[in-house]
């Protein structure tokens, strides 16, 4: 089976603590958006005590246009793309020419070629590399590229995968948005850029994390839970109160019913590698899945240390788990996106 052989992550230049942020978002919305001074305590409430920014917090306060954030979006994609595949590469003792395939993840800017086809050219990778950038799925991203990354390893023995998810979310703050789901928002999101290298079965020894299925689920009915809503400014920010409470009616469900395809349940996992999509989000799955113990403290450890990079996020877990360890066994990995949909992969680990 396919197996993971590296992941790295970037710690951006302008990483901020979160009650410097909390006072720019004051000082920006309290004009114009009445309910900013009850609902400032948001920031507080995220357990995020820092958050990864790629430009400093005064870029935010600056007229900028939907043009020039994008094109900012463009510019640092690339640039840390490059940090962190050239760090993965290293990390998995390969040549930038044995890779075969390249997926990109991102959700929060537009490039056509694709950010894949700049970072092809700007480090001369193979140019038959078979591409596959992917676009719009948010949160969930991370898990749903590392379960494309190794089916592409699983139907191809002898590829090397290069899997890169880029979030630049703070690139799309619409200073003139004035509603409470941008002002949550500017509570939460950061930036994050990961890269992580998948093999096929015919790469070696010493396969510690091994790829064993994936899952991914659309929920009917539920359009409106997470997404963007296009407008002339950019990119505005729309998700539901309601994600907690959604996790708490289908999350463990969705779990059982995966695991028991594998002749395992939940008791079964050793590590637990979850997209942080929040405190509430956290406890929700804390609440629903009732494992015993503090079973998501690397998750959170990430969302205190980074705050809410969307897909990146998970991939920054993943990293964690593999730099500092982990229990033999079974690790899940999990994330919700806009759909509103889960991702799931699981992958059995061998320290």
């Amino acid at each position: 089976m396919p197996f993971i052989t590296a992941a790295s992550k970037i710690d951006l230049p302008y990483k901020t603590d979160q009650q410097e942020a909390k006072k720019q978002a004051q000082e920006m919305f309290s004009v114009n958006f009445p309910e900013a001074g009850r609902l400032i305590f948001a920031f507080d409430n995220t357990e995020i005590i820092t958050r990864n920014f790629c430009k400093p917090l005064s870029y935010y306060t600056r007229p900028n246009t939907f043009e020039e954030r994008n094109n900012d979006y463009i510019n640092t994609a690339l640039d840390y793309s490059v940090l962190a595949i050239e760090d993965c590469i290293r990390k998995a003792g390969i040549d930038k020419q044995d890779i075969t395939d390249i997926l990109f993840v991102s959700t929060t800017g537009l490039a056509t070629p694709s950010i894949d086809a700049l970072v092809i050219n700007k480090m001369r990778l193979n140019p038959h590399i078979n591409r596959m950038p992917i676009w719009g799925l948010g949160c969930g991203g991370g898990v749903s590229g590392m379960a494309k990354a190794c089916m592409a390893a699983k139907a191809n023995p002898d590829a090397v995968v290069l899997l890169v998810a880029v979030e630049l979310c703070s690139l799309t703050l619409i200073k003139s948005d004035y509603s409470k789901s941008n002002f949550i928002g500017s509570s939460l999101f950061s930036d994050g850029i990961a890269a992580c290298i998948v093999m096929g079965d015919n790469h070696g020894t010493g396969k510690k994390v091994t790829y064993v299925a994936s899952s991914s689920k659309l929920y009917y009915d539920s359009l409106d839970v997470m997404g963007w809503d296009f407008q002339d400014t950019g990119f505005k920010v729309l998700f539901s109160k309601d994600i907690p409470q959604f996790i708490n009616d289908h999350i463990k469900a969705d779990i059982d019913e995966f695991l028991s395809k594998h002749q395992l349940d939940i008791a079964d996992i050793k590590s637990f590698i979850f997209h942080p999509g929040g405190k509430k989000v956290l406890d929700a799955y804390k609440s629903a899945l009732g494992v015993d113990g503090d079973f998501l403290n690397k998750t959170r450890a990430v969302m205190n240390d980074y705050g809410n990079m969307s897909s990146a996020t998970v991939l920054y877990v993943l990293e964690k788990f593999m730099r500092e360890g982990f229990e033999d066994g079974y690790g899940l990995m999990l994330a919700m996106g806009p759909g509103f949909s889960s991702e799931m992969v699981l992958l059995k680990l061998k320290g």
